[in-house]
């Protein structure tokens, strides 16, 4: 048995979840998000308490019980704490602005560097170089800082780029002065 599928997941106070079929519903103070679970895992919402089982042990199904709880429960807390990500700037002349869903990025190429957010994204910049990706939706506020964080790698000499606040950085020495 998955250790990880067979744990129950508590509903809060103020969180409303809904099975319709296989489609998951959670609607909270923050918003509703739904996934589809198919049909391999069963779920079951009780108590205010949602247990996950499976019907047999074949190795998809075991990798699958312990993925939709975790999905599930990322809703969950979605939907009442809410997801962010902080990432950094770091350069010479390097800043950042958000401006309603548009963020605004000047980080050394020619022109500024503009970020539309996706449908419950919001971006903050609490200051010129700290960028704040918050939403309900974990994968999204993940792949939505992840896009930020390409837009310019950090680069191994001096750590010019941009990159998560919890990021370590390791330096690469410079060339050495020849005889």
């Amino acid at each position: 048995m998955s250790r990880i599928g067979k744990e129950p997941i508590t509903i809060p106070a103020g969180v409303e979840a809904k099975l319709e079929g296989t489609l998951v519903t959670v609607k909270g103070p923050k918003g509703t998000l739904s996934r589809d679970i198919g049909n391999s895992i069963k779920c079951e919402i009780k108590d205010n308490k949602i247990n996950f089982t499976r019907d047999n042990d074949q190795k998809e199904i075991r990798s699958k019980h312990g993925l939709y709880r975790s999905l599930i429960n990322n809703m969950v807390k979605g939907v009442t704490e809410g997801y962010s990500k902080s990432l950094l700037i770091s350069g010479v002349g390097y800043k950042c602005n958000a401006n309603g869903n548009k963020l605004t990025l000047n980080i050394g190429y020619s022109h500024p560097v503009e970020m539309i957010a996706p449908e419950g994204i919001t971006f903050e910049c609490p200051t010129v170089t700290e960028i704040l990706v918050k939403g309900i939706d974990k994968e999204l506020v993940g792949q939505t800082a992840a896009n930020v964080k390409a837009t310019r790698e950090v680069e191994p000499y001096h750590g010019y780029g941009v990159r998560y606040k919890t990021d370590v950085v390791i330096l690469k020495e410079g060339k050495k002065a020849g005889k």
